[in-house]
């Protein structure tokens, strides 16, 4: 009696445990679906508002400054709509190291895009830098430099909350693990 008594707690543990992992994955997903429609949300509105800008701005450097919103956003786009996909079709019921692979995988992800969103904004600042010295391409190189100053600094603050959204999160299927949850 007492052997099958433990077998039934150990199953119902186990049980416990799968669904406390489908559950911490189901918020997950939802995070990376509400992060990708921001991201696709913000790179709509710019490529709009670029286009409009693109067409109707009389300085050619706010013809460039928009003109690098578009294509910028068009890229942005072409992240948001497949990532927003990916994480709608991706599967909640995992094994507790997929669960941590995909987790991690996540983080560092974002952690990485964070250190390219800040070479983005030293390459603005960069473009900027060199309107000083090419006065024929002055107007292109700063509104070039003024979008990517904008746009990086966008995705480094998206990027960088991103990651600590997911880090925070992730701390949860760690006291999983140790039981404390």
């Amino acid at each position: 009696m007492k052997y099958g008594t433990i077998f039934w707690l150990m199953v119902f543990s186990a049980v416990l445990h799968a669904q406390d992992l489908q559950t911490f994955n189901e918020k997950r997903i939802k995070r990376d679906q509400a992060l990708m429609l921001t991201l696709g949300s913000w790179a709509s509105a710019n490529a709009v508002s670029g286009a409009i800008g693109w067409t109707t701005a009389k300085s050619p450097e706010m013809k460039s400054f928009h003109q690098m919103n578009v294509m910028w956003n068009a890229v942005n786009l072409g992240l948001a709509v497949p990532g927003y996909l990916k994480a709608r079709n991706a599967k909640a019921v995992m094994s507790l190291s997929a669960t941590l692979s995909e987790q991690q995988k996540t983080e560092r992800i974002f952690l990485f895009n964070s250190g390219l969103d800040i070479a983005y904004i030293t390459a603005g600042f960069l473009l900027r830098s060199m309107a000083l010295n090419q006065q024929a391409k002055a107007d292109q190189l700063n509104g070039f430099g003024k979008g990517l100053i904008l746009q990086g600094s966008f995705l480094f603050a998206f990027d960088l909350t991103a990651f600590a959204l997911h880090h925070r999160h992730g701390k949860q299927v760690l006291r999983l693990v140790d039981g404390k949850e």
